[in-house]
């Protein structure tokens, strides 16, 4: 018995150890990508707010009330793109982590939905900012009246847009979220697609709490929902076929690859 005690106990440090230098790994990098991105951080972040610049007036600017704002502001930017940079490679190191304990059929299935979720946050980022900001800032600025000049403060503006990436970036994974329902016996399919109206309210809702209070992006938001929601509905049985465990395996008994 205290055999295997240590034995457990050399395994789950030995498990810590690996985890370590996974984390550090996939540190490291995202280090070094912020490095070598500082230099340019003042154009990356021209980069995020030419949607809002371009709807401006011609010859307005953006203000930043702070003292060491306009530094501060590039700064966090950069980091934040530094990390979607190295996105793959974080990844890749939590893939390598938890892939030699997986047994075949959860490697199938786990691999597709890690890849599929990214690219889909990373699609749902790119509609936001060429498509939806293209849209939602110039009518926001066209219905300000003629009495005011607007000239948004960078700090708010980068959250704003922060919080619309992450909206719209969460809402682009629904398909990833319905597919893991299915596939994980959580909630049956049938189900699913019962809750249909359910479903499209509460787009509406949510794109109502989390948008500007404007018509336009509630519904850049809501309907891109509904849809992804009926890709995923299409796309959970063939997944959970593709992903099924052989019945040559019994659970819990088939032996890792």
């Amino acid at each position: 018995m205290a055999e295997e005690n240590t034995q457990a106990d050399d395994t789950f440090i030995s498990h810590l150890i690996e985890l370590r230098s996974r984390i550090v790994k996939a540190a490291a990098v995202v280090l070094v990508v912020f490095l070598c991105m500082m230099p340019f951080a003042a154009h990356i972040f021209d980069v995020l707010a030419a949607p809002m610049i371009h709807a401006l007036p011609a010859g307005s600017k953006m203000i930043a009330t702070g003292v060491i704002t306009p530094f501060l502001i590039p700064i966090k930017v950069t980091m934040l793109v530094a990390v979607l940079i190295s996105l793959p490679w974080v990844l890749y190191q939590l893939w390598a982590f938890v892939a030699p304990g997986l047994y075949a059929h959860e490697k199938r299935l786990i691999a597709p939905l890690v890849i599929s979720s990214s690219l889909l946050f990373v699609t749902g980022v790119a509609f936001c900012y060429f498509f939806v900001f293209g849209v939602v800032f110039p009518f926001i600025n066209n219905f300000a009246p003629k009495s005011v000049s607007v000239a948004p403060d960078i700090d708010s503006y980068v959250d704003f847009v922060l919080t619309m990436f992450v909206a719209f970036g969460v809402t682009f994974e629904v398909p990833v979220i319905v597919i893991v329902l299915v596939r994980m016996g959580l909630v049956p399919l049938a189900k699913l697609k019962q809750i249909r109206p359910y479903v499209i309210v509460g787009a509406f809702i949510i794109a109502a709490v989390v948008t500007p209070p404007d018509v336009m992006s509630q519904l850049m938001l809501a309907v891109p929902l509904v849809l992804l929601y009926e890709v995923g509905l299409l796309i959970a049985p063939i997944f959970e076929r593709a992903t099924r465990a052989p019945d040559a395996e019994p659970s819990g008994q088939a032996s890792p690859e």
